[in-house]
């Protein structure tokens, strides 16, 4: 084999070749340190700065919730309905359902424990939530929103408006979503916020208060013994021994009393569910009849103005001529009376048309807001050895089931046996 000689300048060629690559690399790597780096895996310890301080936030106790189902906002005198715009049976259905949105908007917060709707604020939890319908017609929605917790203080009572705009159905993005969302997130969003306002402790006494309250809704002298009642509220004075065998059994119950109010939820979501592609179609279709019923409203106004001032051209017309000894100028003066009494005349009476155009807009949002069922299906709860049969819409079949827990606790009468 033979062996090969490189020249002289070859070699030279290559080495400068293998510098000028050198040098761009650095160069490249110079550059790069101006972009953010691309060094993945954990650092060198030598790497480190000084740590940085940072405020230890103290973990809250999720706290657990109770919104009873909205207050409809119903006119004590029912001649109130129409002239306020409210259809009874479509406020009603709102009620559960505003209920039931606020729940689902407070849980995306994560900030609390269980939520739950209740048909009353008779259930018992640590926070509740009291929400009333003040306006509600697709274009605008307005409640208020009461605070409080199981002391009786109140935390907020605020009210929360909100106005569809007409982009909102124009965006394809909003397909299938609630016009009303923003206003429950706003809602949720102002709770969470005030929930950073409370005090470590107290929140946790309010969960113990939860129990208590609980209690002394089966023996009032057992529990009531460690709480102070100073009007509406109810102030932890002491506390009984967490291996008490009354309070043992009060919370044994108290579970089961969570767990039925549990199984409400899925009525609630269902109802939720069931009225939502008819009420997401009200809602658009509200919003259009009351943007018609405006432009139907000015429309009446713009003739019967129009009716008005043609009227008043015409007097003066038939002023003038007569005041003119022109006979040409009266004859005109004459005409123009008669035409403009005739044409004013002429667009009154078409305002009356359309308002009769407007009042079918009225109508037809009377029809939109027909009935929803709010009846719950008959069912039977076994409790230990004992069952009810429960029957009616949610709110009684609450009320029947608290009755079947006082029996409960009365039947129970050794503390000592496990429930």
């Amino acid at each position: 084999m033979r062996e090969v000689i490189y020249p002289k300048n070859i070699a030279i060629s290559f080495i400068a070749t293998i510098c000028i690559l050198h040098a761009l690399l650095l160069f490249g790597c110079a550059n790069n340190s101006r972009r953010s780096s691309t060094v993945v895996g954990p650092v060198l310890s030598s790497s480190y700065s000084k740590p940085e301080k940072i405020d230890s936030v103290e973990a809250l106790p999720k706290l657990d919730v109770i919104i009873p189902v909205f207050d409809p906002g119903l006119p004590e005198d029912l001649d109130d309905y129409e002239d306020e715009n409210i259809w009874p049976e479509l406020r009603r259905a709102e009620a559960n359902r505003f209920a039931y949105k606020l729940k689902e908007k407070l849980e995306t917060t994560g900030r609390f424990g269980s939520i739950r709707v209740t048909p009353d604020k008779t259930a018992t939890g640590d926070l509740y939530i009291l929400g009333r319908i003040i306006e509600s017609n697709g274009e605008e929605v307005e409640i208020t929103v009461e605070v409080i917790d199981i002391s009786g203080r109140k935390w907020l009572d605020e009210s929360f408006k909100h106005e569809v705009s007409d982009a909102f159905y124009k965006s394809i993005r909003n397909k299938g979503k609630d016009s009303y969302d923003p206003l429950f997130e706003e809602v949720a969003a102002e709770i969470a916020e005030v929930l950073n306002d409370q005090n470590l402790k107290r929140l946790e006494d309010l969960r113990y208060l939860s129990d208590l309250r609980f209690g002394a809704n089966f023996s009032e002298s057992t529990f009531m013994q460690y709480i102070e009642v100073d009007g509406d509220q109810f102030n932890l004075v002491s506390k009984p021994s967490d291996d008490d065998p009354m309070l043992q059994r009060v919370k044994a119950i108290r579970v089961r009393d969570q767990l039925f109010i549990d199984g409400l939820q899925e009525n609630y979501a269902a109802f939720s569910t069931k009225m939502n592609d008819s009420y997401l179609m009200w809602q658009k279709q509200s919003l259009l009849e009351i943007k018609a019923k405006r432009a139907a409203d000015w429309k009446t106004i713009g003739q019967a103005v129009g009716g008005v001032a043609l009227i008043a051209l015409g007097v003066l017309a038939a002023i003038a001529g007569g005041r003119s000894n022109s006979s040409f100028v009266q004859a005109a003066g004459t005409t123009g009376g008669i035409l403009g009494g005739i044409g004013g005349a002429y667009l009154i009476s078409q305002s009356f048309s359309t308002s009769a155009e407007a009042k079918v807009h009225r109508d037809s949002l009377n029809e939109l807001g027909q009935s929803v069922d709010l009846e719950l299906a008959p069912r039977v709860i076994a409790f230990e050895k004992e069952s009810v049969e429960l029957t009616g819409n949610a709110k009684e079949q609450f009320m029947q089931w608290r009755t079947f827990l006082q029996k409960i606790y009365f039947v129970e009468k050794t503390p000592d046996v496990q429930i």
